[in-house]
């Protein structure tokens, strides 16, 4: 009986506490509607709110410092004592609130809500990071608070919050992985780096999806241009020094040198052309007003049930597009061996390798934070800008979501195409 009792009473008292606090919220605006004063800004209700409840809390923990409360006689016998306040500015979601930080005689107080030199509450630095994951610039940050805060936050106070997520980025390119992934994704973005000249600058990432059918961003690599085996080697040795025993399928858009640099990390993995990559290609050689139809003619050729299918769809859509742009046609012929073992794989498993809204939906954000700035001044702070996108995603700071709603499905075909090789071991 107790157990179909308690989560009434929880739902109950979940629904009174919602009645006291739009009580509460009543109460504020009739209050601010009286006084004839803003509810935010300047000398609102709400930022007076936030003053007392600031200085009320650092009562609350100078009291637990002393050992006893304001105003008790136990404060008369000479020990350590309150000494007065200090006035000091803090910057808030509400814009500046001037407090009064109570003191001790001894000066051994050392408050945690609002510590000693911190002129910023923690949520500033939360906007802080999220506006740069947004693509703003240091400048446009700081113009930002001066604008709807009122607040004078400089530039390189921006930077040095900015700065302070280096090591914890560190920390997470370094993070063991897990040990096997159905599939593996590497696709880049081009950024702009200022080195003594603006030059374009791939920065590849590696997204995993989990046995668990999650996506697990494995990691973001700058290159140089200069993308052949070598390159590729020592980024998947990295990936596999992580942790990583075995990858099933590793989709890419025909990267040179990848294949041998797969097949040296793991042997038994299959390096497979993205579909999704040939058909954006595609659309690079065809005007606007053709996509639709050219998607819609090539889709028989990447769903068939048979290489020779396949080849007889694709006959049949060079018959129709071949003469107005001979390019895609061209584009399909050349790919055509590292497209094929596509057609090789079970339904579900085609349609996890297909699935473009995670890909597509995580290189949207980081074009756009990359678009937004423009250019970067160093690599470094190219990376740290895409890791902050990252970050945004997921709030572990892992990089992890999920992937698909069907999974089960495919779960299934890959364990039987790929018997023996998916023993989950999740790490991170």
């Amino acid at each position: 009986m107790s157990d179909t009792i308690e989560p009434v009473a929880k739902t109950r008292g979940s629904k009174q506490q919602r009645e006291q606090d739009q009580a509460l919220a009543s109460e504020l605006v009739e209050r601010a509607r009286a006084e004839g004063v803003e509810l935010i800004g300047p000398g609102g209700l709400l930022t007076g709110l936030t003053k007392t409840v600031l200085e009320t809390a650092l009562e609350v923990e100078l009291s637990d410092h002393l050992g006893y409360d304001k105003h008790d006689p136990a404060g008369r016998n000479g020990e350590n004592s309150r000494n007065g306040t200090r006035p000091k500015t803090v910057l808030t979601e509400l814009g500046p609130v001037e407090i009064d930080v109570p003191r001790d005689r001894a000066g051994t107080f050392e408050p945690v809500i609002v510590k000693k030199r911190q002129r910023r509450l923690d949520s500033i630095d939360q906007i802080v990071l999220s506006l740069s994951a947004r693509g703003l610039t240091t400048g446009e940050i700081s113009a930002h608070f001066a604008e709807v805060y009122g607040a004078s936050v400089s530039k390189d106070t921006v930077s040095r919050i900015t700065d302070a997520v280096l090591e914890e980025m560190t920390e997470w390119s370094t993070r063991p992985l897990d040990r096997v992934y159905p599939v593996v994704f590497i696709d880049a973005i081009v950024v702009k780096v200022r080195d003594g000249q603006v030059v374009n600058r791939p920065v590849y990432a590696a997204i995993g999806v989990t046995v668990t059918g999650e996506r697990d961003i494995l990691g973001l690599w700058a290159g140089d241009g200069g993308e052949g085996a070598k390159f590729w080697l020592s980024v998947l040795t990295e990936v596999k020094n992580r942790g990583v025993q075995d990858v099933c399928i590793l989709v890419c858009d025909g990267l040179k040198g990848l294949p041998d640099a797969v097949n040296t990390a793991w042997p038994l993995a299959l390096v497979q052309t993205c579909i999704i990559h040939l058909l954006r290609n595609s659309f690079r050689y065809a005007g606007r007003q053709d996509w639709e139809k050219i998607a819609r003619a090539l889709r028989p050729v990447y769903t068939a049930p048979t290489e020779a299918a396949a080849k007889e769809r694709f006959t049949e859509f060079a018959a129709e597009w071949g003469e107005k742009y001979r390019a895609i046609v061209q584009l399909w012929e050349n790919a055509w061996t590292e497209f094929v073992p596509f057609l090789d794989y079970d339904v579900e498993i085609r349609r996890i390798i297909c699935t473009t809204n995670a890909i597509e939906s995580l290189n949207a954000r980081y074009r756009r934070a990359v678009r937004a700035r423009g250019h970067f001044p160093t690599e470094q702070a190219a990376l740290k800008c895409l890791y902050l996108v990252t970050r945004s995603l997921d709030p572990t700071g892992r990089g992890r979501a999920r992937w698909a709603i069907r999974w089960k499905p495919a779960l299934n075909a890959f364990a039987i195409t790929f018997e023996g090789r998916l023993n989950p071991s999740t790490t991170n």
